[in-house]
């Protein structure tokens, strides 16, 4: 079945059958905060002055790197020795699982170096402005090399309280970039 068309009339819920969508105010959902799209090599990728006014952030890339590579992602700048993750991952026939203990950042996807392949990832950071806890970030990637490839499932924890105000996106290696066209988005999420 297709929606082909809404009213303000079919939009109502509960018992008291209130509007819940008034045509114009959108109040929960994804909102736009930044977008790049790389014309040169990039070594790092970095959102800042993030607003506070969101539940949730999404970071959103599809890219790739010089070499096959890991992308590790950093909060506020902190280089500290104050991020814990895990991840693992598929190739094919084979898999892979491992783990950050006291890291100075956390994976969020390994990047392919083939000149025709991207990765795309979607990485949620729950709860970035509560500043009455350590911050979560899940990451859900992947590509596709024409008959091979990986998918990746990782999480990772940042022991700080502080709200986020800044996130960066590296590569394992300072020789390693990100490559021209490679493009990144950061999202607000209400609700």
């Amino acid at each position: 079945m297709a929606i082909t068309s809404l009213s303000t009339s079919s939009l109502v819920s509960g018992v008291k059958r209130r509007r819940v969508w008034d045509q114009t105010a959108t109040t929960d959902g994804f909102f736009q905060i930044a977008t790049t799209t790389l014309n040169v090599t990039a070594a790092s990728i970095t959102f800042s002055s993030i607003p506070q006014g969101y539940t949730h952030l999404q970071v959103r890339y599809i890219a790739r790197a010089t070499v096959n590579d890991n992308t590790y992602m950093r909060f506020n700048g902190d280089t500290g020795a104050n991020y814990s993750g895990h991840y693992i991952y598929g190739q094919g026939a084979s898999a892979a699982s491992g783990s950050i203990v006291n890291g100075t950042s956390f994976y969020t996807d390994v990047l392919t170096g083939s000149a025709t392949s991207y990765n795309n990832a979607v990485v949620d950071i729950l709860d970035y402005a509560n500043t009455n806890k350590y911050k979560t970030a899940r990451t859900i990637a992947g590509m596709d090399l024409n008959g091979s490839g990986n998918a990746w499932l990782a999480s990772g924890n940042w022991r700080n309280t502080a709200a986020i105000t800044s996130i960066t996106l590296n590569q394992s290696s300072g020789s390693y970039v990100f490559e021209p066209n490679s493009s990144f988005a950061l999202y607000g999420i209400k609700g």
